[in-house]
């Protein structure tokens, strides 16, 4: 394939992700949330726990930055703070209640909007085309189809594409 169309088709794919992400965030009852504030509530979700150094290190983010985030979280009631197991010096993060349930409905709004669109906008022979190129978007983002056993896939609407 020339050079060309390889950048054609990257330009084209990164457009869609974009406006799929966009989709999805509005379907979520976590709407009301910054993608910031979502990308957090989704890492701790999945990975637990974590200090504001350790949340700005994986989130790519100042810890001033990510102070304000989890600032805005914690206001709203969606992340409490606790001390440090070994650290007096530093603060951990976790999921209230509350946001446990918030990123869980956010997660079924998602994956309900999806599922509808798929279903009321493809046929099942287009639909059986998405599903086959499903391998080919995770070997793009670096990890092998969750179906043969990729220990390092999370939910697939668990992460919204920024």
């Amino acid at each position: 394939m020339p050079r060309a169309d390889r950048v054609r088709t990257a330009d084209e794919l990164t457009t869609l992700v974009a406006q799929l992400g966009r989709r999805l965030r509005a379907a979520s009852a976590e709407a009301e949330l910054t993608p910031s504030q979502q990308s957090v509530m989704g890492r701790l979700g999945r990975q637990g726990p974590a200090t504001t150094a350790t949340l700005a290190r994986s989130e790519l983010v100042r810890p001033q930055s990510m102070r304000m985030t989890l600032a805005a979280l914690e206001e709203r009631g969606l992340v409490a703070r606790t001390p440090h197991p070994t650290d007096g010096r530093q603060v951990v993060f976790s999921l209230t209640a509350a946001g446990t349930e918030l990123l869980g409905s956010g997660r079924a709004a998602r994956r309900g909007w999806l599922a509808e669109a798929i279903d009321t906008r493809l046929t099942p022979d287009e639909h059986r085309t998405l599903a086959a190129a499903l391998p080919l978007l995770h070997r793009l983002v670096g990890h092998s189809d969750p179906q043969h056993g990729n220990p390092h896939h999370s939910d697939p609407t668990g992460d919204v594409p920024q």
